[in-house]
């Protein structure tokens, strides 16, 4: 019997050689096949040869947070990227709550990177600080850069476009979205060379400026593989139908301004244009979009996937027949303008939707009698059961309905739902919501996101903190009772990778309670809360290997913390903190 078990140990440890003696070539080429980040670390971690492979092998790297290591950091562990997603500011920068000059400048990155990526190909930015400096730094320091995505930056110009536009040889996309940048002229489209053939993505939809529409139209007519093109709302409706007529393989397009005194014959041609979209999935833009108008989209409808009319005021009638074209909808974006009768239509005519998203029109105005309530909610969960990503802003809500919702689909992964009155209750029964997202944390057993509003108390934090075993990222507003709501999400979920917090009670024993929990997360945000300086100095002091970031707002009391970022880092304290940053 000894005998035996000697030479079934022997056979396993010759089983454990060889599987560890991959010619590196072979090693290497089976785990570039690996798309997903996750699963490429953890792959590293199975022994030093695969670390190694992995290392060589990679060549996408997404840094969630710039801080959170160095450009140096990157370039040593992985040697051979050619395309890099990076983010900067916390997301709480959207709401105007981090102040200008904060930092996220890119040019650190991109210094590095020139050195040690010649080989670059895209670049994918979300709220970084981009000088028209640092792109035309890009521009000549990568000769074969095909990529760039600018998403919520600040910083630059129409100039920096230009100078993209006059040195990427072989770029593939330009896309440029939701950026606060000085919209100079539109002259930067002439910029790209009349030999330039390559570009099949532009989007310049949130520019302000007017642009030349010969140069765009020279450029849509020799750029034969086009697949997305987004247009800003001064291009007009006899525009488009051209642009769409040199563009035959179009997948997504995002119009102008849908609205225009068309003869007849122009009326037809678009209608013509639209009817050869054979690929069309995504169709965006639409600005101030009249009925009229309307049924000439209908021919493209039958294959759409992803409706966005997040700037198309439409309302409930015009929304709908629009709807009834579009049998295969899985994503869908709309303006509260469309209403609860609105909503009924989705719940009727898209059984395959996925992904809804209902914002609001005006979201200040107090006044407003229109928009939608739980019955649009509810309208839709009845139609659509593979509902599984909702943002849902609405100015009352119920538990029961959230409770009916969540039963309807539970297999919700994200469930954004802000109710935008600051601490309103169900309106039917006075309660506050605790039973609507102690249902949804219950019942949606695969929820990653959650987003919670109205009158909350400590009772929504234990729901969350006993079954939301999955979630990685909470937000919270205007809600809780004491510092134990807070304590019972960061002792209660272990996945927990994002916590967002504005005006809560939470202080600092809130705070300290996740000391060991920050280590796993990859940020906190605290605004408007009662922590203290001191709470952050025994944070800071206790977890060396966090960087914990005090806002000072000019005026604020010396002894309040009142906005707060903590997060990881193996780069330490970063250098270019300004004045009003206070690192701990």
């Amino acid at each position: 019997m000894d005998s035996k078990r000697s030479k079934n140990e022997s056979s396993e440890s010759d089983d454990s050689t060889r599987a560890t003696n991959f010619p590196d070539e072979v090693l290497e080429r089976v785990l570039g096949l690996v798309e997903s980040n996750k699963d490429r670390s953890s792959v590293s971690l199975v022994c030093k040869d695969w670390y190694n492979a992995e290392r060589w092998s990679r060549s996408c790297v997404f840094i969630g947070n710039c801080y959170s290591v160095s450009p140096e950091i990157v370039t040593r562990r992985f040697p051979n990227i050619r395309s890099v997603t990076l983010k900067g500011k916390p997301r709480f920068s959207d709401f105007n709550m981090v102040p200008p000059n904060w930092g996220a400048d890119v040019q650190s990155w991109l210094s590095v990177f020139a050195a040690r990526y010649p080989n670059l190909e895209e670049l994918r930015l979300k709220r970084m600080t981009v000088s028209d400096e640092s792109l035309e730094f890009l521009a000549l320091s990568f000769s074969n850069f095909k990529a760039l995505s600018l998403l919520s930056c600040d910083g630059f110009s129409t100039d920096g476009l230009a100078a993209i536009a006059t040195h990427c040889k072989s770029l593939i996309e330009l896309d440029i979205q939701e950026n606060d940048m000085d919209d100079r002229s539109g002259s930067w489209l002439n910029c790209f060379p009349e030999t330039f053939t390559s570009l099949e993505t532009l989007n310049f939809t949130n520019l302000n400026s007017g642009v030349s529409f010969d140069a765009l139209e020279r450029l849509v007519s020799r750029c034969k593989s086009f697949k997305v093109l987004k247009v800003n709302k001064n291009i007009t409706l006899e525009q488009l139908q051209k642009l769409i007529s040199h563009a035959p393989r179009l997948m997504e397009l995002g119009t102008g301004m849908f609205m225009q005194d068309l003869t007849a014959s122009q009326h037809s041609e678009l209608e013509y244009a639209f009817s050869n979209c054979k690929n069309l999935h995504t169709l965006s833009g639409l600005w101030e979009a009249k009925a009229l108008y309307l049924p000439v989209l209908y021919p493209a409808c039958a294959n759409l996937t992803f409706l966005n009319l997040s700037y198309a005021a439409l309302r409930s009638d015009e929304f709908a027949g629009l709807l009834s074209h579009c049998p295969r909808l899985r994503r869908l974006c709309v303006l509260d303008t469309v209403e609860d009768k609105g909503l009924e239509a989705v719940g009727t005519h898209c059984p395959l939707l996925e992904e809804l998203r209902v914002i609001p029109d005006d979201p200040f105005d107090q006044e407003i009698i229109h928009g939608v309530t739980e019955s649009g909610f509810l309208a839709v969960s009845y139609g659509c059961p593979k509902l599984h990503y909702v943002l849902y802003f609405c100015r009352q809500m119920t538990n029961a309905a959230v409770a009916t919702i969540v039963k309807n689909c539970p297999d919700f992964t994200h469930f954004r739902l802000c109710i935008m009155d600051p601490g309103k209750r169900d309106y039917l029964t006075n309660e506050p919501m605790d039973e609507a997202f102690g249902a949804v944390v219950k019942n949606c057993t695969r929820l990653q996101r959650l987003s919670v509003s109205g009158l909350l108390t400590d009772l929504t934090f234990e729901y969350i903190g006993k079954y939301a075993k999955n979630l990685e990222t909470l937000s919270v507003a205007f809600a809780g009772s004491s510092d134990w709501g807070m304590q019972c999400v960061l002792n209660g979920c272990p996945k927990l990778r994002k916590l967002e917090i504005r005006d809560c009670p939470f202080g600092n024993a809130a705070l300290l309670s996740g000391l060991e929990k920050y280590e796993s997360m990859r940020s906190l945000w605290m605004s408007a809360c009662n922590v203290t300086m001191n709470g952050c100095r025994l944070l800071a002091r206790d977890a060396p290997r966090l960087n914990v970031e005090v806002i000072k707002d000019e005026g604020s009391e010396d002894s309040l913390a009142n906005k707060v970022y903590v997060y990881r880092s193996v780069a330490g304290p970063r250098r270019d903190a300004p004045p009003f940053v206070l690192t701990l």
